[in-house]
C-alpha cells in the first residue's frame, strides 16, 4: 500500500505542475502581433508597400499600436472609402483623390497634408537580357511589351502616359502596352517575364534587383502624394498619432530611404 500511496502521490505532483505550466503559457503576455493590442488601420497606394510596411514596424515598436494595411490603387481605395469600408487614414498617391473625398465629406480637411514626392523610374529586371539606356530606346523592336499601371486609376500610370507623350513616344510605345490595375501588379509583370520592362515608383526598386532609368520630373506632372484621416473613423486619437509619425522628421527620413522626396507645396 505504501508504493501504491507513494505513487498516487508522485502522479498528482507532475499533474499539479502539469496544471501551472498550462496557465502559467495562458496568461503569458502577448508578443508583437498580439491580437488585442490596439490597432490603426490604413488605406495606402500601392507605391507605399515596401515603405509603410517598414515605417508600421517603428511606428508600432514606439507606441505599441498595430498597423494595419489595405494596399491598392489611388482610385479603388478611394471608392472603398465612399462606401464607408473601415479605414482611419488614407494614404493616397496624388492630391486630387484626397482633394475629392474632402468635398464629398469623407476625410476631415483639416488632416490633409502632403508627405512625399514619389519619383517614377523604367525598370529592368534582367538588363543582361535586354539592354536599355534610355526611354527613346522603348521603340525598338526587341522590345515587346511594355508594363504601366492604368492611368485613370494609378496617377503613376498617368505619369508614365504623361512621359512618352512629352517624348513623342506615346504612337509608338501604346501597341506594346500591358496594363496593371496598380503598380505592384505592373512590376510582378515584369519580374515574371510578361513584360520587358515596367514603370514603377522608386520605391518599389530593391537593391540588386535589376536596373532602372530615373524618369526626369519635368517630363511629367509632380507626383505629389497627400494623405488624410477619415472623419467616420472611431479611432481619431491612433490615426493623428500614425499621421503625425509620418509628417515627423524620423517619418520623413524613412521615406527618403525608399526613393521619396520632400513635397513641394501647392
Amino acid at each position: 500500500m505504501q508504493n501504491v500511496s507513494h505513487y498516487l502521490r508522485n502522479l498528482f505532483a507532475v499533474a499539479a505542475i502539469g496544471l501551472l505550466l498550462v496557465s502559467a503559457c495562458q496568461n503569458k503576455p502577448a508578443q508583437d502581433g498580439r491580437q488585442d493590442a490596439p490597432e490603426v488601420t490604413i488605406a495606402a497606394a500601392a507605391n507605399l508597400t515596401d515603405a509603410f510596411e517598414y515605417l508600421g514596424k517603428q511606428f508600432t515598436a514606439q507606441t505599441g499600436v498595430r498597423v494595419v494595411y489595405s494596399f491598392g490603387n489611388t482610385a479603388d481605395l478611394t471608392s472603398q472609402i465612399e462606401n464607408e469600408a473601415p479605414f482611419d487614414v488614407f494614404a493616397s498617391a496624388d492630391v486630387a483623390h484626397i482633394d475629392e473625398l474632402i468635398r464629398k465629406g469623407f476625410i476631415a480637411a483639416d488632416t490633409r497634408a502632403l508627405y512625399a514626392r514619389g519619383r517614377l523610374v523604367l525598370w529592368m529586371p534582367a538588363p543582361d537580357k535586354l539592354r536599355i539606356s534610355r526611354i527613346e530606346d522603348l521603340t525598338r523592336p526587341e522590345v515587346k511589351v511594355v508594363a504601366i499601371a492604368k492611368p485613370d486609376v494609378a496617377p503613376y500610370g498617368q505619369a508614365t502616359v504623361e512621359t512618352l507623350h512629352t517624348l513623342n513616344l506615346w504612337s509608338q510605345v501604346e501597341p506594346k502596352v500591358v496594363y496593371g490595375m496598380n503598380v505592384s501588379q505592373v512590376k510582378q509583370y515584369a519580374a515574371s517575364g510578361n513584360a520587358d520592362v515596367a514603370f514603377i515608383p522608386l520605391s518599389l526598386v530593391k537593391a540588386g534587383g535589376g536596373e532602372y532609368i530615373e524618369v526626369e520630373e519635368q517630363l511629367h506632372k509632380p507626383i505629389n502624394q497627400a494623405l488624410g484621416i477619415i472623419k467616420a473613423s472611431n479611432k481619431q486619437g491612433m490615426a493623428r498619432r500614425f499621421v503625425e509619425y509620418v509628417l515627423s522628421a524620423e517619418g520623413q527620413a524613412l521615406l527618403e530611404q525608399y526613393g521619396y522626396t520632400k513635397p513641394s507645396n501647392e
